[in-house]
């Protein structure tokens, strides 16, 4: 889609595809600074900025892709991570994406969090906007997050997040860098959620070729929370997806870097009132007990770079 395709039609190419900045203003959400994307081609999606430059809502020609808990787009000035035994990000989890670390995943261990201290820190947003001027154009936001305190940790994440226009997928571009003076562990986890009606009876998770679980059966009272780890597959990318039939059958794709995401975390909670099923790209291993198997290291300076794509379309 070029700016020569659409310009004679329209007053304002903004009309067509644009990024807006706006403010959620009502409870828990309120004071939330956000940026819509809206591609034009009935692909529209919420970045929070002040949730880590996360995903909050997705939606594809109308139908919502992303999971949201009862707490919403809940305001990070409302969290405490390090409330109720080190779970207080369950206080704020909601969203399409909730990008876990720096430092830490999973279960909280030592004086660490569940999930590290990274998820809903407020984002300096550097950037944002439509670029028509690229042999493919986009739309785009870029910002940066830090965790750090004085002492210990000085981790920056550097996003940049981009949308073709008149497309109907969305790619994350990350770079995690180590601005303090000591070496120091580095961890991360993509907690991607989808629920219903993207998720519904039915609904088929795979990596690559293989089934992850049988077909998703929604509501189930019986089920507990279910988790599964499973290596990347060889080579430099893998693609796992999301099939759902019915009358508006989608095909969901979540296409990871194995060179630095050398793991495939898959996460279903289907009893009632909850619905939710993730797939989640990350570091490091997982023992028995929920913690992760051990954190990487980066140098005073060192950084590492993570890509993510998410693609929604129809099966076939």
């Amino acid at each position: 889609m070029k700016a020569a395709d659409v310009a004679p039609r329209v007053g304002d190419l903004r009309q067509f595809a644009s990024v807006r900045q706006v403010v959620l203003d009502d409870g828990a959400e309120r004071g939330v600074r956000a940026l819509l994307f809206s591609t034009g081609g009935g692909f529209d999606f919420l970045v929070t900025v002040d949730r880590s430059l996360d995903i909050g809502t997705l939606h594809y020609k109308g139908t919502p892709i992303a999971w949201q808990s009862a707490q919403g787009l809940r305001s990070p000035f409302l969290n405490d991570v390090e409330g109720e035994g080190g779970k207080g990000f369950d206080r704020s989890f909601s969203g399409l994406l909730a990008t876990c670390g720096l430092d830490h995943i999973r279960q909280p261990q030592d004086t660490s969090p569940l999930h590290g201290r990274l998820p809903f820190t407020p984002a300096r947003l550097r950037a944002y906007g439509e670029d028509w001027d690229r042999d493919e154009p986009v739309l785009y936001c870029e910002g940066e997050v830090i965790e750090a305190a004085y002492g210990k940790e000085n981790l920056k994440l550097i996003r940049r997040i981009e949308a073709p226009i008149g497309g109907t997928e969305l790619r994350i571009f990350d770079k995690v860098v180590n601005e303090g003076p000591t070496a120091w562990p580095h961890a991360v986890m993509y907690h991607i959620n989808f629920g219903y009606p993207a998720v519904a009876d039915g609904s088929l998770l795979r990596l690559g070729d293989d089934d992850i679980w049988p077909p998703i059966q929604l509501a189930d009272a019986g089920m507990k929370p279910v988790v599964r780890l499973l290596p990347s597959p060889p080579g430099k990318s893998a693609t796992a997806s999301i099939t759902t039939p019915g009358a508006h059958p989608l095909r969901i794709s979540v296409e990871i870097d194995t060179e630095t995401l050398p793991f495939v975390q898959f996460w279903k909670d289907l009893r009632p009132r909850v619905g939710v099923l993730a797939i989640e790209p990350c570091s490091s291993g997982r023992k028995p007990d929920g913690t992760s198997e051990g954190e990487l290291v980066l140098q005073p300076g060192e950084s590492r770079s993570y890509r993510l794509r998410i693609a929604v379309g129809e099966p076939g």
